[in-house]
């Protein structure tokens, strides 16, 4: 068993990125956004407001296997709060799940406004798309650079 692969695999490498900068973005009064890995690794937003909602693992489980299952989004309530969760995909790497959580509001109150929590969701899936285009091309120039003989390299 290989101890460090959920530490430093290239899907939870991405999810921390993808979570680096799409938290950022987040007003503080706002929604609590999370990113689940296919492990079930959990990245909240804001940890301590994550906290308060209180949601049960059982919980994120069946979210994610409804999705799995192909109801996206899926529009749920946790306590007082309502929960719409969706896939996190790339073109070559399945990084998990997105969830929003909406404190205070009910499912019906957010299907209302259904529409604009997908270009939210959409928004995370586009720039999850950018960054691994990203990666990709920095690890291609490292793997040119590397490729460079090393005398032309030291005549530059």
């Amino acid at each position: 068993m290989n101890t460090y692969n959920p530490v430093f695999s290239r899907n939870c490498v991405l999810n921390e990125q993808i979570a680096r900068q799409v938290f950022e973005l987040l007003p503080d009064t706002g929604p609590v956004m999370v990113i689940i890995d296919r492990e079930g690794h959990v990245w909240p937003s804001d940890s301590e407001r994550y906290s308060t909602v209180n949601v049960p693992e059982y919980f994120l489980k069946e979210l994610c296997a409804k999705i799995d299952d192909g109801v996206e989004p899926v529009v749920t309530q946790a306590g007082d709060h309502s929960v719409i969760a969706a896939q996190l995909a790339t073109v070559r790497t399945n990084c998990g799940y997105v969830m929003v959580i909406i404190p205070g509001h009910s499912p019906e109150s957010t299907l209302v406004n259904i529409d604009l929590v997908e270009i939210l969701l959409n928004q995370v899936g586009l720039i999850a798309r950018l960054i691994e285009k990203n990666n990709l091309l920095y690890e291609q120039q490292v793997n040119q650079y590397r490729s460079y003989p090393q005398t032309v390299a030291a005549l530059n």
